[in-house]
């Protein structure tokens, strides 16, 4: 699938857009039907691992991701988290871009390319369209949430 990206411009600085962006267990609160479980110790760091677990019992997956871009907005200068998904269904990446936005806001660019192993490409279109909904209505949440 193609990589898609979306846009947020919130009232927050972009150290509180960040907090709320990567504080990992929080997306759960967000995603339907899924549960977050960090895999390593805090804090998050290049190789901190965590998995999404998303469905109901047996109809379920996990979308298995790891850091491997970790770098805060510091001092007026964006900051880049990039996330590989190491899962045995879910593969792509995603990358949270936290800039200086308008007066004391933020500027939020969520990147992703998803990919669902062994489902065929004639339904990437369906998947880029429900995966920029989903992780639109994610990032606005987010980011509306203290």
């Amino acid at each position: 699938m193609p990589a898609f990206s979306l846009e947020r411009t919130p009232p927050l600085t972009p150290a509180e857009a960040w907090r709320r962006l990567t504080e990992w267990p929080r997306h759960a609160e967000v995603v339907p039907l899924t549960r977050i479980e960090v895999l390593t110790a805090p804090p998050t760091r290049p190789g901190t691992r965590f998995v999404a677990r998303s469905g109901l019992g047996p109809v379920s997956f996990d979308d298995v991701m790891e850091v491997t871009v970790w770098r805060p907005p510091v001092g007026g200068e964006p900051g880049l988290c990039r996330l590989e998904k190491r899962g045995r269904v879910v593969l792509g990446w995603a990358e949270i871009e936290v800039r200086p936005g308008a007066g004391s806001g933020s500027r939020v660019v969520w990147r992703e390319e998803l990919r669902i192993r062994f489902l065929p490409r004639l339904f990437d279109g369906v998947l880029n369209r429900t995966a920029r909904l989903m992780f639109g209505r994610a990032a606005t949440q987010l980011l509306s949430k203290a």
